[in-house]
């Protein structure tokens, strides 16, 4: 259950930044909640984790550093992800935005440590 993919960018080694945009029909909306549905923090993580993959192939997920979910994520947003892996800590960063009119609203972001 995926976002639809608008753009996709790879700036640098280690990089990768995403257009989404986010369907009213997505499974993850169903029963969370009814009277206003919300993206929830699991389907948020569920796609850091796949996009990620293709930034760390054949790590698998450890542990949550840090997260914050700022702002909800309703059906028929449009969302930047910005991923980034660091190597090095084997540490995987995400940062989503709501895309508005006016700009850009930070939605959540957070730390993934992965392992081999």
């Amino acid at each position: 259950m995926k976002p639809i993919e608008l753009q996709r960018a790879q700036p640098e080694a280690g990089k990768l930044c995403l257009r989404l945009a986010v369907p009213p029909t997505l499974g993850w909306f169903a029963g969370h909640f009814p009277t206003q549905p919300l993206l929830p923090g699991v389907a948020q993580l569920d796609w850091v984790m796949a996009y990620g993959a293709e930034l760390a192939p054949d790590m698998r997920f450890s542990a949550i550093d840090n997260v914050k979910f700022q702002r909800p994520i309703v059906p028929q947003s449009e969302l930047e992800l910005n991923l980034q892996w660091d190597a090095t800590r084997n540490v995987l960063s995400f940062s989503y935005t709501l895309l508005t009119e006016d700009g850009g609203i930070p939605a959540s972001s957070g730390k993934i440590k992965l392992c081999p």
